[in-house]
């Protein structure tokens, strides 16, 4: 093979001169300047003349933005893999997905000696690098639940913690001439990184081969292993030789190491401001150009490619070749490295055969219209939270929506904030905190706003200013004919009407603007209770939240006994004002409700009680049932109902969550979340094998519940009790208008006039 269709890589690889620290970094910076793609660095750490190389890494990834970096190679024997790993993954996520990782064995040995290293023959250089590389792709593959061991005779870890993941995945490139190097690039390597001055192109094919052999007898495409070349410094003027005369004679040069010897990548080894942005400004788009028509014209493949083991992966109901282009480079499927980060959600395990990371609106309608051509099922993942597994699937596309995360201050004065759609809550919350601005939104940071708002929003300042959606004035949308439309009072009335609690069924709300309220400081008490009683706890709990100012929203979390040891129920409350003594005399007959075991009351920003989560990937806890109901009061049977799923153990918690309030200003009909009367959302979860026996004590709650928060229920068959008959009939007429070929159907079944079946979201 001579050409291996890799996009065309441009860079500049400079010298880290330590005398003049600000010229190589002015250097870097002008590579972006002038079009390069990579800006490199050489490693050599016992040069006293040269700046670190992984110091000056991070701080041009600091004075850059779109340019990737690399060492060209980093000094192995001088950097722990572990702690390279980590180093690689940190300025991935800082820089936004722009590392490459570039290795070598090792060189200048009575320098590396001299500096504490190891002096290593050729071949235990290999095994080191090798075992290094085991390592550092053990640390990135942080969703692997064990812990990393690799029993290497040269690099050892024993039990090391992995992670974190980085941003994209950071292709290894190592520098290697010899046969078993060679055979090393071929299995384990991203791409092979020789220097022209030390390689001769007469030993390229064989190079090449050895590589694809290798490569092949690992079970990978030999296209996997990209080609890169750093070449000489290079001359624009008069010269016949290589890499000198005009910027056309330039691109005849490097045309056929692209053509002939497969090279996809040139890093240009000169420090000339003048050669550098030549390089960049005149000879890249020239060869781009030249190499696309030869392309053409031979009918060369071109584009990512997939090992035949990742291949055998594929779903058969897709065609994967049909995705558009633009879409690719954020499109994940089975076998690649971050399939297991996207296709699970919080509660739900999922085999999506594709799952799409959008970044704008443009990805959002591409992806819809690529997933109704298809046939497939499919889902839409905003932060992946909800208990009734709708965001994601199996053999279906999962639209990701967490690239779309702005959140804007749109107007101070009239509070309004528009929020992307993937951004989470507890993002939102820290946002808008340091404007004295909050909006009700659940009781985890985790949780996805287009997820949330489409549904409700049942949050911990619900009482004070209602459902997250009733605060919503404006939605943006994809439709399934690809539209893309506004929703407020004013445009599309009725759609604005069924997005506010049925959003999802309808389109891919992909931003909604929202009026906050104004609020600082809140108070929090956390109180735990022995929940013996629970019936008891249940209803003191309850009628004192009945009582109390519309301030105070709280929710009650019920779990059961283990292990002999009494039910434990704990009450998240919050104070919606910084009005401590207020706080304090409404929150003090909650100590009476039942025997406290533990309390805590503090004055803390509403971005304390949602915090933002420290990890953002889901990995799915396994099968579980969902119910919920909403009740107008906890009454005796309520409770006693609660008391039975803690006492059968069947329930892994049982939770009462405070609604009335703001909630209850709100008419019936002005949204389509209709059941403005419930005072509490109750919900039960279990493991999905206790269905059945969950299902016989629930039943005891059919004549208190008076409608279903979708959200909190698995149960597809309840859409009766989720909407009222004249919301659910308004909604259809809805449906009918925007999406006939329910597309949408796996979230809600709009569509079956009898309201039964649904589409499984699994």
């Amino acid at each position: 093979m001579s050409d291996y269709g890799h996009d065309l890589l441009l860079g500049s690889f400079l010298t880290p001169q330590a005398a003049q620290p600000q010229r190589v970094v002015d250097l870097a910076v002008l590579s972006e300047r002038s079009g390069l793609d990579l800006v490199t660095f050489q490693d050599h750490p016992y040069q006293p003349a040269f700046l670190d190389t992984w110091t000056l890494l991070s701080w041009v990834a600091a004075r850059t933005e779109r340019v990737h970096l690399s060492g060209n190679v980093l000094n192995l024997p001088l950097r722990q893999p572990a702690v390279l790993a980590r180093s690689v993954a940190s300025l991935d996520l800082l820089s936004g997905g722009r590392v490459a990782l570039g290795l070598g064995a090792g060189a200048f040995w009575d320098a590396i000696e001299a500096m504490g290293g190891p002096r290593l023959t050729g071949g235990q250089a290999l095994t080191a690098l090798e075992e290094a590389i085991t390592i550092v792709r053990g640390v990135w593959d942080a969703d692997e639940r064990s812990r990393l061991v690799v029993d290497g005779s040269f690099h050892r870890v024993d039990g090391a913690k992995r992670g974190p993941a980085p941003a994209h995945d950071v292709p290894i490139w190592v520098g290697a001439y010899k046969p078993r190097m060679l055979a090393l690039v071929g299995r384990a390597g991203d791409g092979w990184l020789p220097s022209l001055g030390y390689l001769q192109l007469s030993e390229v094919a064989a190079s090449n081969a050895r590589i694809d052999d290798a490569a092949a007898a690992a079970g990978r495409d030999p296209r996997e292993v990209r080609r890169l070349l750093n070449v000489g410094q290079g001359t624009f003027g008069r010269g016949s030789g290589f890499l000198e005369g005009t910027p056309q004679d330039w691109v005849e040069d490097l045309l056929p190491l692209v053509l002939e010897h497969g090279f996809s990548a040139f890093v240009l080894g000169s420090d000339d401001p003048g050669t550098i942005a030549r390089f960049g400004q005149e000879v890249g788009p020239a060869l781009r150009e030249a190499v696309a028509a030869e392309r053409a014209a031979a009918g060369t493949a071109s584009g990512p490619v997939r090992s035949p083991a990742a291949l055998a992966l594929r779903s058969p109901g897709l065609d994967y070749d049909a995705l558009p282009a633009s879409l690719a480079p954020r499109a994940v499927e089975p076998g690649d490295r971050a399939y297991e980060r996207v296709r699970s959600t919080y509660v739900w395990h999922g085999s999506p055969a594709l799952v799409v990371r959008a970044r704008d609106v443009e990805d959002v309608r591409e992806t819809v219209a690529y997933a109704r051509s298809q046939g497939v099922p499919l889902a839409v993942r905003s932060g992946g939270h909800g208990i009734a597994g709708r965001s994601t699937n199996d053999g279906g596309v999962v639209l990701d929506l967490a690239g779309l995360d702005a959140v804007e201050v749109l107007d101070r004065e009239r509070r309004l904030v528009r929020v992307g759609a993937g951004a989470r809550w507890g993002d939102v919350a820290a946002a808008l905190s340091p404007q004295g601005l909050a909006i009700s939104s659940g009781d985890h940071g985790g949780v996805g706003v287009g997820g949330l708002v489409v549904n409700g929003g049942v949050g911990l300042l619900g009482r004070s200013f209602g459902l997250t959606l009733d605060r919503v004035v404006a939605a943006e949308l994809v439709l399934a004919d690809g539209r893309t439309v506004r929703a407020d009072a004013e445009h599309e009335p009725e759609l604005f009407w069924a997005v506010r609690g049925a959003g999802a069924s309808l389109g891919v709300v992909t931003a909604v603007e929202i009026e906050a309220a104004e609020l600082g400081d809140v108070v929090l008490a956390v109180f735990a209770y022995d929940a013996a009683d629970a019936a008891g706890l249940v209803r003191r709990w309850a009628q004192q939240v009945e009582y109390s100012p519309r301030e105070l929203t709280s929710f009650l979390t019920l779990v059961p006994g283990r292990g002999g040891a009494a039910p434990f129920a704990q009450a998240m409350t919050v104070w919606a004002g910084d009005d401590v003594d207020a706080a304090v005399a409404a929150l003090e007959p909650f100590l009476g409700v039942g025997p406290v075991l533990q309390q805590q009351a503090q004055q803390v920003p509403y971005a304390a009680v949602v915090p933002a989560p420290t990890s953002r990937h889901h990995h799915g806890g396994g099968d579980v049932v969902a119910r919920g109901g909403l009740v107008e009061h906890a009454t005796d049977r309520v409770a006693g109902v609660v008391q039975r799923l803690l006492e059968d153990g069947d329930a892994q918690m049982v939770q009462l969550r405070a609604l009335g309030g703001a909630t209850a200003d709100v008419p019936p009909d002005a949204t389509a979340f209709a059941h403005r009367s419930a005072r509490f959302a109750v919900s039960v979860t279990a493991p999905a094998s206790r269905a059945a026996r969950i299902d016989a004590a629930w039943s005891g709650l059919r004549d208190d519940v008076v409608g279903v928060y979708r959200s909190f229920d698995t149960d597809a068959d309840r859409l009766g009790l989720v909407y009222p008959p004249a919301t659910l009939e308004r909604l259809r007429a809805v449906k009918r208008s925007v999406d006939p070929d329910d597309v949408f159907g796996s979230d809600l079944p709009l569509g079956d006039p009898d309201g039964a079946a649904a589409v499984s979201p699994r």
